[in-house]
């Protein structure tokens, strides 16, 4: 099948997928069709050229974007940088022998017009967000706590298995400056072990709950295998977005943090999120890319 009728299409199913996009999410019925229409494209040929390609990408993206209920397509990320950029402590962020320990950054040092997404804990299970991620094609990173996730481990194992990166967050949530060294190191390493038990991998980042770390919480994630602990710059929410900075907006290589969570925390769902998140962020001129691309 030529790229040309691949894209018409693509473009043909395209009105099926319209619906309500601008008003929120859209309703069952309009979402089976898109899905449909979707799989049809797939399996009536594979563009040959890379001209082909990129276009039947673009147009699944567009029909994506409006079964999901986004009134813009997201933007495409560039390559992965050929060097990855030299990672630091931020500033204002140190602790006092905090040489050679794994460094906290809020923002990835970077000219590209990207931000970086990443998801804590693990206690909203929602199926849609899954599909919904996976057909966006939006990357982003998971950093997980053992407490909240053991209920259902193969949800995340979805997730892993469609390209997500797992991360530690701690055995149990705790808050890590109240606890002692080993007791710290119990909740990074134990959760370490149960990473490599349940997925196959131990991880090398690391986010302390709340944010909150001192030095032991730093030697102790070293021990354990940690590379680095990304923090955040902007907090994502289904009506809102939280910034750091004191312009209250994005930069380039900032990372987003977001949660879990559902209707019995937030007035949304996980989808709902996503959705004010990516009018922002595409609003912007920012496109999402993969975290652990540039570390």
């Amino acid at each position: 099948m030529t790229g040309a009728a691949l894209a018409a299409l693509l473009v043909a199913a395209l009105g099926t997928a319209c619906g309500s996009a601008e008003s929120g999410a859209p309703d069952k019925a309009e979402k089976a069709k898109a899905g449909k229409a979707t799989e049809a494209a797939g399996a009536a040929g594979a563009p040959r050229t890379k001209a082909e390609r990129l276009k039947a990408a673009q147009q699944a993206r567009i029909i994506a974007a409006k079964k999901w209920g986004l009134a813009k397509p997201p933007l495409t990320a560039p390559p992965a940088p050929k060097e990855k950029p030299e990672i630091t402590t931020r500033e204002g962020f140190e602790v006092e022998d905090g040489e050679n320990l794994p460094p906290v950054f809020t923002t990835v040092p970077t000219e590209d017009k990207v931000v970086f997404l990443t998801i804590d804990d693990g206690a909203e299970k929602d199926p849609e967000f899954l599909k919904m991620m996976q057909e966006l094609q939006l990357p982003y990173t998971a950093f997980l706590s053992d407490y909240i996730v053991r209920d259902n481990y193969a949800y995340f194992k979805k997730m892993q298995a469609a390209g997500v990166t797992l991360n530690n967050h701690t055995l149990n949530h705790r808050y890590m400056p109240a606890l002692s060294y080993e007791k710290q190191r119990q909740e990074i390493c134990g959760q370490q072990d149960m990473m490599q038990k349940q997925f196959g991998k131990r991880p090398t980042l690391f986010r302390p709950p709340y944010g909150n770390y001192n030095e032991d919480t730093l030697r102790a994630a070293k021990s354990c295998g940690i590379k680095a602990a990304p923090l955040w710059n902007a907090e994502a929410f289904p009506n809102r977005m939280d910034y750091r900075e004191w312009d209250r907006d994005l930069h380039p290589g900032d990372i987003i943090l977001t949660h879990f969570r559902g209707r019995e925390d937030w007035k949304g769902t996980m989808p709902d999120m996503i959705r004010h998140v990516m009018k922002t962020v595409t609003d912007k001129g920012y496109a999402v890319a993969r975290l652990e691309d540039y570390l």
